[in-house]
């Protein structure tokens, strides 16, 4: 009897320790296991789902898709199995090649500001990473000291007259050649900054430079412009943030190339090759060089006493013009006045400054154009200025001033066309530039005067239509020694356009409004504004155009380089 009941250990019931909590006590009915407790490959099929049999599993096509016959579109499918449609033999392009997406690789053959410009104009998602050119440290390169040496050459890039666009290029070249990536540059007339965020979860390191002095010498321009090569493109030439310190010191120290005094016979010489190429004559030469000379004197005067540029364009236009203005009191009938006071306009008038402003408005930097446009049209009213007070002058003592006398001589080219190259060459001497570099601008200036006079003169074609092909001419020519010379192209384009400056017409409206001619002078005022402006566009569009037929460097395909996005305007 005790062994069929079992012994008392049998009987005793479990302890809690000795069976979970989970687990149902005895007597109860267990419930039918769920499907989440027999876990199973995602990538198993479900059960009761049928496949489409495949052509490479022997299934005939066309055939039923499903138990029954049914259609492929009312039985489901793996998301494995291609469609019934499919045909690997016709298969549409794939979003992504075989060969992977294209991808850019600014390779170091183009020029540097190409290369850079294609980064700017690139969305940010799109730019490919850095490919360091400069060594540097185990620690990474210094941000701070990467920043402002990239602030310090944006900052002798924009005094010197280049555009924005190329000034941002530029600085994009340097902080990605010390391997800073993510940075954005940002260029206004007189402010520089620089942006530069480490990463996603790091704050942005940023500063910032005034530029509160301008001046214009192209040769210092050509050595930045060297050394930005060499940071950027040089690889067997290692260019340290020290080195580059110290070449930029050495940029900075280095006097101009030609002193105070051949900067005013320059002037001199320019006014007078310009009084040659409206119809003057040897003494008209000689006249208006020795009053654009005096002008400058009282330029340099005004200079040293601190007074700002509209006076000292106010006082450089007055020279000559009281000049002209003495000339027709005594009566001379071997001279033409107007061509004196037109010669000492021809060196006044702010052309480089002009073609910087619109050039910045055409890419899109309006706040920067519009400062440029600003001191330009300050500058032009301190010549107007200077020159109808001598012409009001002039009136009250009863000079005989002809606003009719327009000279358009036609009978000597040849005089006009050396007169056109003298021009530009004084032009080039006032500009600083390097001596390598007048020969050609030089004759880009020669060549724009005989294409203006072809057209203009020969050809019967309106002014303004002239002046902006020869000015086209003039930026395509441009950017193709600056690619040949790897170098900036305003040394080869300002110059070149100074025989298309518009001095006649400003002065014949100076003169229309000084006699009360105001309709008349007016007129001839507008003129001179839209001969600008085509001098302007037509060196822009010239330089584009240099520009169309490049190719994106390293892009596969030989795509075009981006344009800006811009708005249409609503």
């Amino acid at each position: 009897m005790v062994a069929e009941q079992g012994g008392p250990e049998d009987q005793k019931p479990q302890s809690d320790e000795a069976r979970s909590a989970f687990v149902p006590p005895a007597g109860v009915e267990q419930p039918p296991p769920l499907e989440d407790d027999h876990p199973s490959s995602e990538f198993a099929l479900p059960a009761g789902l049928h496949t489409e049999p495949s052509a490479a599993h022997g299934s005939a096509p066309g055939s039923g898709s499903g138990p029954g016959g049914g259609s492929g579109s009312d039985t489901l499918s793996s998301a494995f199995v291609p469609p019934s449609g499919y045909n690997a033999q016709h298969q549409p392009p794939a979003f992504t090649p075989a060969h992977g997406i294209p991808m850019v690789r600014l390779t170091k053959e183009a020029p540097w500001q190409d290369r850079m410009r294609t980064m700017l104009r690139m969305p940010v998602t799109e730019r490919p990473a850095p490919e360091s050119v400069q060594k540097t440290d185990d620690s990474g390169p210094a941000v701070p000291r990467v920043l402002d040496l990239t602030l310090r050459i944006g900052e002798l890039l924009l005094a010197g007259g280049e555009g924005a666009e190329d000034v941002e290029a530029a600085m994009f070249a340097v902080t990605r050649s010390y391997g800073l990536d993510r940075c954005e540059p940002t260029v206004t007339f007189t402010l520089l900054s620089i942006s530069h965020q480490p990463s996603l979860v790091e704050d942005p390191v940023t500063a910032s430079r005034t530029v509160r002095r301008r001046g214009t010498d192209y040769t210092r321009l050509a050595a930045v412009f060297r050394l930005i090569d060499d940071i950027t493109t040089a690889e067997h030439v290692e260019v340290s943030l020290e080195e580059a310190y110290r070449r930029l010191a050495e940029i900075r120290r280095n006097r101009h190339p030609y002193s105070g005094w051949v900067l005013t016979a320059a002037a001199g010489l320019l006014a007078g090759s310009a009084s040659v190429l409206v119809g003057g004559g040897v003494l008209v030469f000689i006249v208006a060089a020795a009053g654009a000379m005096l002008g400058d004197r009282l330029a340099w005067l005004c200079a040293g006493r601190g007074l700002p540029e509209f006076y000292q364009f106010t006082a450089a236009a007055m020279p000559p013009a009281a000049m002209g203005i003495a000339l027709t009191l005594t009566h001379s009938t071997d001279v033409r006045p107007s061509a004196v006071i037109t010669g000492g306009l021809f060196a006044l008038l702010p052309g480089r400054a002009l073609v910087a402003g619109v050039q910045d408005g055409l890419t899109g930097y309006y706040i920067t154009a519009g400062a440029r446009l600003l001191e330009v049209m300050y500058f032009f009213i301190g010549i107007v200025a200077g020159v109808l007070l001598m012409l009001y002058l002039g009136v009250q003592l009863g000079a005989q001033l002809n606003p009719e006398a327009r000279f358009v001589p036609n009978d000597r080219p040849v005089i006009q066309i050396l007169a056109s190259m003298l021009l530009t060459l004084a032009f080039a001497v006032l500009l600083q530039q390097e001596r390598s570099t007048v020969l050609a601008v030089t004759l880009n200036g020669g060549v724009a005067w005989i294409i203006y006079g072809a057209m203009a003169r020969t050809g019967g074609i309106s002014p303004v239509a002239a002046t902006a092909v020869a000015a086209g001419l003039v930026g395509l020519f441009g950017q193709l020694f600056s690619r040949y010379r790897y170098t900036s192209s305003l040394p080869y384009i300002t110059a070149a356009i100074g025989p298309l400056l518009p001095g006649s017409a400003t002065y014949f409206g100076l003169l229309g409004v000084a006699q009360n001619e105001v309709d008349a002078g007016l007129t001839s005022l507008f003129t001179a504004v839209a001969t600008a402006l085509a001098i302007a566009i037509g060196v822009n569009l010239g330089s584009e155009i240099s520009r169309l037929f490049m190719r994106v460097p390293g892009a596969v395909g030989g795509a075009s380089r981006r344009a800006a996005k811009r708005t249409r305007g609503f």
